[in-house]
């Protein structure tokens, strides 16, 4: 393994490495903030129907005198 460090600059991979990984996470994160599920800034705009889908009790019936 330490002979592939000397065909390649530790420095320059790593810095390669991380770059990488920071564009990746950036695009995984612009993807799920297209879509309407996973948008956690305009989370407002389908609050309401999200929250009638997780609902796990059936509404209650209204109470009479």
């Amino acid at each position: 393994m330490w002979k592939i460090w000397l065909l390649f600059d530790p420095r320059r991979v790593l810095v390669a490495l991380f770059t990488f990984l920071f564009i990746l996470a950036l695009v995984i994160h612009f993807i799920l903030l297209s879509t309407d599920r996973f948008n956690w800034l305009d989370g407002g705009r389908n609050a309401a129907k999200a929250a009638s889908q997780n609902s796990s009790m059936p509404a209650a019936a209204p109470a009479t005198k």
